[in-house]
């Protein structure tokens, strides 16, 4: 699974630079895409749009775009342009009746992935893409840093691709990097992201 997360990081390299990949797991089925959404926009409804080349167009007309991706009763939000990682207040809101699982990193290469669920954050490991030694790791993440040992301390796509892995073992959600780019992309606006602060 990294290897295909390495393609689509080779394949659209802009992703390498900076994102922030959220998956969310309702526990309740009330929960729909667009509570979410809403969410996510500071409590309001967010514009859905069809386009092309969305982050030509997102770094134009200087937008705040989500990617949507579904799978096994849970949401992704892939943001690919700010890289910051979700406020603590957002996250821990988005997990109050669900499990949620987030990377992000940013041009300077910092890096977080994180988990919570019942409300609150459970688990947080920094700074795993520059090669830092991750010590005391929360138990939900036993399997992460045994992804990252297999790999060079250098290869900072290897470890942006086994966050991405990780994630999607837990999930059953991923990024299919032919909804990314091209004609007929379909998006979601935000107006007032709480995605950045």
């Amino acid at each position: 699974m990294i290897d295909h997360y390495r393609a689509l990081f080779r394949q659209h390299s802009w992703l390498t630079d900076s994102l922030c990949w959220t998956v969310v797991q309702p526990l309740d089925e009330g929960i729909a895409l667009d509570d979410l959404l809403w969410r996510l926009n500071s409590g309001r409804d967010p514009e859905e749009r069809v386009m092309d080349d969305p982050m030509e167009v997102a770094m134009d007309e200087d937008l705040a775009l989500l990617y949507v991706f579904e799978g096994d009763g849970a949401y992704g939000f892939l943001e690919g342009r700010f890289g910051d990682s979700l406020p603590d207040e957002l996250l821990a809101a988005l997990s109050e009746d669900a499990r949620v699982w987030t990377t992000s990193w940013g041009f300077n290469r910092t890096s977080t992935i994180a988990y919570a669920g019942g409300g609150r954050i459970r688990a947080r490991i920094d700074n795993y893409v520059r090669g830092q030694q991750i010590d005391d790791v929360p138990e939900i993440f036993a399997d992460f840093p045994v992804m990252l040992d297999g790999l060079d301390r250098e290869d900072l796509v290897g470890r942006q691709s086994a966050a991405f892995a990780f994630i999607e073992m837990a999930t059953g959600v991923g990024v299919e990097g032919d909804r990314l780019d091209g004609e007929g992309c379909r998006v979601i606006v935000l107006d007032t992201p709480a995605l950045w602060p």
